[in-house]
Parts: C-alpha cells; structure tokens; sequence
C-alpha cells in the first residue's frame, strides 16, 4: 500500500471552570470521533485557564507541529473570554471588530440589547475568518491552521459542521478487537514482541471485568485492514498459545 500522508491534529480546550470541575468537558470525544473518521489523528489535548502567556504558549507549539490546531471556549461576552485577543497575540496580529460580525451581531440583537459586552464577540484578530454559528449568530474564526470555537457544545458542533469540509485528510483509520479471558500481564512480554513485528500497527491492550472473570480486549489500528489483519492473527495464536480462545468483539 502507497505511504499516506498522516494529517494530526491538537485540541486546546480554554477555561479556568473546566480545570476547576465546574464544567464537564463535553468536546474532545465529539472532535476525536469526527477527526479520526475523517483519517485526521487528533494528537494531543490541552486544557489551559484563562492566562494569556499559557493559551499563547499552547496555541504557538502546537500550531507548529499539526496540520490542525482547534480550541474551545474563551470567545464569550464577558471579562475572563480572553482568547480572541490571546489568538491575536499569539500570531503578532492586530484585535478589533470584524465588520462582518459586527454586521451579524447588530442583525441578530434587538438594538435595546445591543451592548458593549455583546459587541465583545464580534471582535477577531485582523485578517481572521469566521466560522459561521447558526446557533447563537456570534462566530467563531480561523487564523491560518488555528481554528476558534465556541465551548458550548452543541454550538462548537454546529460551527465544525460548518467548516469540516474544508479539512483534508488521509485515509481514515480502521481497527479491529479481540477479547479473551485471559490477563494481559501473561501476554505483555509476547504482546510487545508482536508490536515490533509490526510497528506501523498501533496496538493497545484494555483489561476487563465481565461476570466476575477478568480478561483483556487487544485492538489493532491502521489505516491497512490487511496489516490489522495480520497483527491480530498473531494476537489470536498468542492467545490460543495460553489454551484460551479469542473472542471477536465489535468496535
């Protein structure tokens, strides 16, 4: 099979009331599932506060080693939304309304509920791109690779599904899963030398416990199913090697 270009991608997820638990982080599982079935590998997760040297820290390494940078909260009306304008220093760039937010904000609002807070989410970082929000009217942006959203969720998904389009990726990454009724402590030493064997497979190790027993799901990913394949028909003889027989689990 022809080498595929591997796309990656990070998510940075900004706000002191998720690191507080006050808010429940309801993003990254949406934006793992969407991005893999889409052959993009989301990397790495970060969850910062509202600090302006950590977003732009985060926003400026990450931004460098992925084809894609998302973030989540921080674009809101009030004081501690600090992220547009972080996103602006983090690329040298100037802060101020957009006109064409502006444009959408003003259309949205009746002119009695039109505040300087409200007017706080048209403002982007010059030269940005919106990324249209069918829910609430007040968009989001995109500077170059970095992709600014909302941390609500269900208006975060509706401003991906606005733009997923636009992102190119790879063949989507498949996998397949065997169980067996077995530790996986009596096949780390073996399971490792199957990894070598096949180093372009990810393959991960899940203990479990089902009617008492424990056990252990084994799954394969890659993009190739004939390389899933392979891995896996050396996992199964391992395991049938223990006098155990595998059980084919769907993913």
């Amino acid at each position: 099979m022809p080498e595929q270009k591997t796309y990656t991608a990070a998510l940075i997820i900004i706000g002191n009331e998720v690191l507080s638990g006050r808010t429940k982080d309801a993003n990254t599982n949406y934006l793992a599932t969407e991005l893999t079935a889409m052959g993009i590998n989301l990397m790495e997760v970060r969850v910062v506060p509202d600090l302006e040297d950590m977003i732009i820290e985060a926003v400026n390494t990450l931004r460098q080693r992925n084809d894609y940078v998302f973030t989540t909260g921080g674009i809101g009306p009030t004081h501690d939304d600090i992220t547009s304008a972080t996103i602006a220093k983090a690329f040298g760039l100037e802060h101020g309304r957009h006109p064409d937010a502006e444009a959408l904000l003003l259309a949205h609002y009746d002119p009695k509920d039109v505040t300087d807070a409200r007017m706080k989410m048209s403002e982007t970082p010059a030269g940005a791109e919106l990324l249209f929000n069918p829910v609430s009217k007040a968009p989001g942006f995109r500077v170059e690779n970095v992709y600014v959203m909302a941390g609500i969720p269900r208006i975060m998904q509706a401003m991906f599904d606005g733009f997923r389009h636009t992102l190119t990726g790879g063949e989507p990454m498949q996998s397949r899963s065997v169980a067996a009724f077995i530790g996986e402590g009596k096949l780390g030493d073996e399971l490792g030398e199957i990894q070598k064997r096949h180093p372009d497979v990810e393959i991960g190790s899940y203990p479990f416990t089902r009617d008492g027993k424990y056990g252990t799901s084994l799954v394969a990913r890659h993009i190739d199913p004939n390389a899933i394949n392979a891995a896996i028909d050396e996992i199964c003889a391992l395991i049938r090697k223990h006098g155990v027989e595998p059980i084919e689990e769907k993913l």
